[in-house]
Order: structure tokens, then sequence, then C-alpha cells
């Protein structure tokens, strides 16, 4: 493995480590202030629509810089099959993802739609 691959997954791992101590200190945050009925700071909506449309975009641009990777492989324009396969299976995981939140979002349009009224 040569020190660009290295770097990419090192690269990774710290976004991640980052993200989780965010989100840990997030937690630790809310925890210690007020309820935000009694703070003077605006509440920051993000729309819906929007947040699942930028994921889906960001989800088809990895699939789009997998396969223009793969088929610079097969064309035999580079030699570097790990970082083909890294980002074949980056591509991989964000569409499971994607597909398990739209399961979700069916399986909560359904539950509502089956609730009495």
């Amino acid at each position: 493995m040569n020190t660009i691959e290295r770097a990419d997954v090192q690269s990774v791992l710290a976004q991640m480590r980052t993200m989780r101590e965010a989100a840990q200190g997030a937690m630790l945050d809310a925890m210690h202030t007020p309820d935000q009925a009694t703070t003077s700071q605006p509440i920051q909506k993000s729309d819906f629509g929007t947040t699942l449309r930028t994921a889906i975009d960001q989800v088809n641009s990895t699939q789009l810089q997998s396969s223009a990777l793969t088929n610079s492989f097969i064309r035999g324009e580079t030699d570097d099959l790990v970082k083909v396969m890294i980002t074949a299976q980056k591509s991989n995981v964000a569409f499971q993802a994607i597909t398990q939140v739209r399961n979700r979002l069916v399986t909560a349009y359904q539950d509502i739609m089956n609730m009495p009224i």
C-alpha cells in the first residue's frame, strides 16, 4: 500500500474521530444548556427535503467517481487497484446507507397511513 492510500485512509479515520468527538461534545453541551425556549439564540431550521436531496446527490457523485475510476482501471489508464477498490467500497456503503434511509422512510409513511383516524 503506498502513501497516498494510507493518507486517504488516515484522513477518513481522522474525520470519523472528529465527528465522533463533535457528537459527544454536542451531547454534553445539550445536557448542560437550558431549554431552547429560554435562550435568545435563533433556532436554525433545515429543510428535510433539501437535506435528503443533498445526501442523494453525494451518493450519486460517489458512485460516478467510483464508476469513472473503475473504467479508467479497465482501460489501463491507472494501475492503482487499491484506490479503485476503496472507492468502490465507499460507493457501496453510501448506497446501502441511503437505501436504509429510504426503507425507514417508507416504513414510517406506511405506519402513519395505517393509523386509525
